[in-house]
């Protein structure tokens, strides 16, 4: 399959037409050759050469010339060199120099690096499911009983579902989990299903289905929610970059109930495909300002906010999303506001 590969690397007009500076676009310490090993990715390469990672994806979408990304191997190096005054990278082989002319090359997924940390993402991908409209549940079939009057049941047992149940194969086990709300309309943005195992279908009876668990990661209890897998492939392809148009919102919750957030960690934002969202874009964090009293007034202030880290969006939802914290230089919290990254970008390089 062909997957996302370097994008870090751009044509002159690509790097005029996003205002790459020498000064301002590098991190200090940027090495002039990278050795690219097993284990790297694209996000973690480009935070080696540019102060803003997300930048790599930019700098070759306005290459209107490149329509496919070439992938990066354990071995290739990256490099940095001038065009025209301004900095590009540069990409070498096994069989010399390569400044990633349009190209496509196809090859199995396990010889080239990920985009991102695609480990901290799998569960989410494959297994976490949302609902948009709470009413949607009374459509859904769901367990009704299991063999020998049990009350929870597990891997081997069997189990009785009521209502329709598309498909003949197999089918997850779900359980009703958090409410996802608008802390300032109270606006129902999704309602969270939990994994908690997989059945096989057996037969049905009238509006009867039995199931024969054979994976679960909790026990299945009655009531849980019986939905068919979907039939998706797990995305890879992911390309950072900003949000085309405005968007501020906040973090609403991190899936586990965990309080304190760091990098590498899963968070739920108020705000999905209806706001533009889209898998790949990336918004800055701000974290809330401390709330002090005045010592004059006693008047409840809200200091204001620090830009403390960057959140990518993987799994967008109608009316929230999932995101993945690729950088936190504090840490995170539930509400902190999320928004657009270039006005940092813009004061970086003023």
């Amino acid at each position: 399959m062909v997957l996302l590969a370097t994008a870090l690397v751009a044509g002159t007009g690509a790097a005029q037409a996003q205002g790459l500076s020498w000064e301002g676009s590098l991190q200090r310490d940027a090495p002039e050759r990278y050795t690219v090993v097993r284990g790297d990715t694209l996000w973690g390469i480009s935070g080696r050469f540019l102060r803003h990672p997300w930048q790599w994806p930019e700098v070759w979408q306005v290459n209107p010339q490149i329509r496919n990304p070439h992938l990066i191997y354990p071995g290739d190096v990256v490099y940095l060199y001038d065009c025209n005054g301004r900095p590009c990278l540069g990409l070498e082989r096994g069989q010399g120099e390569v400044r990633l002319s349009p190209g496509v090359r196809t090859t199995p997924h396990r010889e080239a690096i990920e985009p991102i940390p695609l480990e901290a993402i799998q569960h989410f991908l494959r297994e976490h499911r949302i609902i948009d409209d709470p009413d949607d549940l009374d459509a859904l079939a769901y367990v009704v009983g299991a063999d020998d009057h049990r009350l929870v049941s597990g891997a081997g047992d069997r189990l009785y579902a009521r209502g329709h149940l598309e498909g003949n194969g197999r089918v997850g086990l779900y359980r009703v989990g958090e409410r996802y709300q608008d802390a300032t309309s109270g606006e129902l943005l999704g309602l969270e299903l939990e994994h908690v195992g997989q059945a096989r279908r057996e037969r049905s009876q009238d509006d009867i289905v039995v199931l024969e668990v054979t994976t679960s990661r909790q026990e299945v209890r009655n009531d849980d929610i019986v939905l068919p897998l979907e039939s998706r492939e797990l995305i890879t392809q992911f390309y950072p970059r900003p949000p085309e148009g405005e968007v501020d919102g906040r973090i609403l919750a991190v899936p586990g109930g965990v309080r304190f957030i760091g990098r590498l960690q899963v968070v739920a934002l108020d705000r999905g495909r209806r706001d533009g969202l889209e898998p790949g874009h990336v918004l800055r964090v701000e974290q809330q300002g401390e709330l002090v009293s005045d010592p004059r007034t006693n008047e409840a202030l809200r200091l204001p906010g620090e830009q403390a880290g960057l959140v990518m969006v993987f799994r967008p939802y109608e009316k929230m999303s999932y995101g993945l914290v690729m950088q936190a230089t504090r840490t995170l919290a539930v509400g902190d506001r999320v928004h657009n990254p270039r006005r940092a970008l813009g004061t970086a390089l003023r």
